[in-house]
């Protein structure tokens, strides 16, 4: 081959952030293929240094204003952590549900607004208006149900006002429950609804496998996103949260503001795909039929399929919402006043975000002011992951048209569901 190529993306769109994509290739020969992050960097580790334990998990939840939750709780739980601090049956429960209105919001939003224009040859969502407006009514209702589940039990939409170490601000009312819960019933079938929909559609999907090593929370008997170790398809056992730095092993990489990470490999994933690879067995059944009709099975490793592992996500944490909210109403909702005493401590906490595993640690003094913190967000985990498909991915594609080859890696990206933003803790400062 004596082809000559060069693309160069600035930035990609229908993705929340800034990444680049750089391929160059010349008389055949491929010199440079490059996924680029060149995002502002930001502090969030310096900002609450200082800060009372009572500000932590208001101040982190602004890192993201789609996974403003999660932020939220695997603060709280990192706090709690450090404080010796417990929390009832009640608080777990309604943390978890109020964790899954985030992943009805966030994977819906992915799946139909940004992932679906590709699929059916658009550039945004909104020409899928006229021609499909049925679908993209459903996006919309069930869009609109994630945020109106964190709005009564969050507080409001984005960064949680309720949510606070060793308990909530408030709580939701009996009956607000059984309505939200009639809500989710009701949206069950809009959910078979859009899974039918993209099964439609799956086939335009690119067939690009790479074995690649996957890292998520796991917890024995449970398709898990908030309690649990980290565990991964290379590794044995799992191991404790508390060691995530073990896992992670962030390092600088010159094309990027944000750090990376590897463990086993020189590269992971973290996301839907990786869950479901490591908990499918713990599907609930309408989540284990829709996986079916996909034919996912554990072990699949194209990364274009984790849009399809969100779909079946939606399904299992609205079927697990429904069952939560059934056993609080069975045992009722009771006040419990919050009292924590402060004291010196260290701690660190993981949740899934929907887009992968999410770490914290936060060291207090005496008095409940943080000492220091460290973040590490999901898309870090997955930025190397990302460059390292590019590099199996793009001698495949070669003999297509540029606008192809461009297309196709915009869509590898969009797959991984990436905040780019968030990721970017990292700045290199030269004195002169």
């Amino acid at each position: 081959m004596s082809k000559t190529l060069s693309i160069q993306v600035n930035h990609v769109t229908r993705v929340e952030g800034h990444g680049n994509i750089l391929i160059n290739l010349k008389d055949g020969k491929i010199e440079k293929i490059e996924w680029q992050v060149p995002e502002a960097p930001r502090f969030f580790e310096a900002m609450v240094r200082g800060k009372s334990w009572q500000d932590i998990q208001t101040i982190v939840s602004r890192i993201c204003g789609i996974c403003s939750v999660s932020h939220s709780l695997v603060a709280i739980k990192a706090i709690e952590d450090a404080m010796g601090i417990s929390v009832s049956k009640q608080t777990d429960y309604l943390r978890i549900l109020t964790h899954y209105t985030e992943y009805i919001e966030s994977h819906v939003l992915h799946v139909g607004y940004l992932v679906a224009p590709d699929l059916l040859g658009q550039k945004s969502v909104v020409p899928l208006v006229a021609s499909h407006p049925d679908l993209v009514k459903t996006i919309i209702a069930l869009h609109r149900l994630g945020n109106e589940g964190m709005e009564l039990l969050a507080g409001r939409m984005t960064h949680p006002v309720t949510l606070k170490p060793g308990g909530f601000a408030r709580l939701p009312t009996e009956t607000e429950l059984r309505a939200f819960q009639a809500k989710l019933k009701a949206a069950v079938p809009q959910l078979v609804q859009v899974a039918e929909a993209v099964l439609a559609l799956a086939g335009k999907l690119p067939d690009f496998r790479r074995a690649t090593e996957y890292v998520a929370l796991v917890e024995p008997g449970t398709y898990t996103f908030y309690h649990g170790s980290i565990g991964s398809s290379d590794a044995p056992a799992p191991v404790p949260v508390r060691q995530f730095e073990s896992v992670v092993n962030e390092y600088v990489s010159p094309q990027s503001t944000a750090k990376w990470c590897k463990w086993h490999r020189d590269a992971y994933a973290v996301g839907a795909l990786a869950r479901f690879n490591l908990n499918a067995s713990f599907l609930r059944p309408l989540a284990k039929k829709t996986a079916a009709s996909f034919g996912l099975k554990p072990g699949v490793c194209n990364p274009f399929l984790n849009t399809v592992v969100q779909v079946v996500e939606t399904v299992q944490v609205v079927e697990h919402a429904l069952e939560l909210i059934d056993d609080l109403l069975s045992t009722g909702i009771k006040p419990e006043p919050v009292m924590v005493n402060p004291k010196a401590g260290e701690g660190a906490a993981a949740v899934e975000a929907p887009r992968g595993i999410l770490f914290h640690r936060y060291a207090f003094d005496d008095k409940g002011n943080c000492l220091k913190a460290n973040l590490c967000i999901p898309t870090n985990q997955n930025h190397a992951n990302i460059q390292k498909d590019f590099e199996a991915f793009v001698p495949q594609i070669l003999d297509r048209p540029p606008e192809e080859i461009r297309l196709l890696l915009e869509m590898l990206v969009r797959s991984y569901d990436p905040c780019i933003s968030c990721s970017t803790h990292c700045l290199n400062v030269e004195f002169v």
